[in-house]
């Protein structure tokens, strides 16, 4: 198993908008094409305006077939038009658990 943690940086009060939009339009797709969202955060204390998303993948072919799925889905694309501007950094890190994390 590998997790996929992405942490988005979002323009000063564009977050409540932002998780309207996903909730409402990129959850869907994701869960059609077969991504399994772990867990879903925001920023509360420390840096602000951050969301942190976990992912859970087989490996990285399941995790590159499942996004190029997700990515030639015109409802995605939407996704993206709808969000554009709303972004200010995003991060992406592949993660493996150590052999003694209770989640495997």
């Amino acid at each position: 198993m590998i997790v996929d943690v992405r942490t988005y940086t979002l323009i000063p009060r564009k977050q409540a908008k932002y998780l309207e939009l996903f909730e409402k339009h990129a959850l869907p797709v994701t869960k059609r094409h077969g991504l399994e969202l772990m867990s879903y955060y925001v920023s509360y204390i420390g840096a602000l305006n951050q969301v942190v998303h976990l992912w859970r993948y087989e490996n990285l072919a399941d995790m590159e077939k499942k996004r190029a799925a997700r990515d030639a889905d015109p409802a995605w694309g939407e996704f993206l038009s709808l969000t554009e501007g709303m972004l200010l950094l995003q991060e992406d890190k592949v993660m493996r658990p150590a052999s003694f994390s209770p989640t495997r």
